[in-house]
């Protein structure tokens, strides 16, 4: 069972910067492919950014703005996101893959966090 916790959601205007975290549980930690999803008010879950060992992937819409990175040694995947617009604005989830291959389709994610709100005013 892996145990996934985000935190550094909130408020921020428009062009600002927000840093999401997401600790994990599990011995194993290094071999996930993790990624980041978020959800906006009667959309679907959508990808954002995902990363194995060392490779990054990214959805169009944030390529060039946000930035994924992991520290193996704290069990612990970030979002850095810049120049933050209104329509980032959603809750954002934390998955890991446990097979460790590249996948940036909800239901190939085996664990979940519980998401973090980012909200971005105009």
């Amino acid at each position: 069972q892996v145990q996934l916790v985000e935190s550094g959601g909130g408020l921020v205007q428009a062009g600002g910067s927000l840093r999401l975290s997401c600790a994990a549980s599990g011995r194993t930690f290094s071999g996930y492919f993790m990624g980041w999803f978020r959800q906006a008010p009667g959309k679907e879950r959508e990808f954002v950014a995902a990363i194995a060992w060392s490779s990054t992937y990214y959805a169009g819409s944030v390529k060039g703005r946000f930035t994924i990175s992991r520290d193996n040694a704290k069990n612990t995947v970030y979002l850095q996101m810049n120049s933050l617009k209104p329509e980032d604005t959603a809750v954002y989830y934390c998955a890991a893959r446990i097979s460790g291959t590249y996948a940036t389709t909800a239901p190939a994610y085996d664990y979940w966090g519980q998401g973090t709100q980012v909200t971005v005013s105009s």
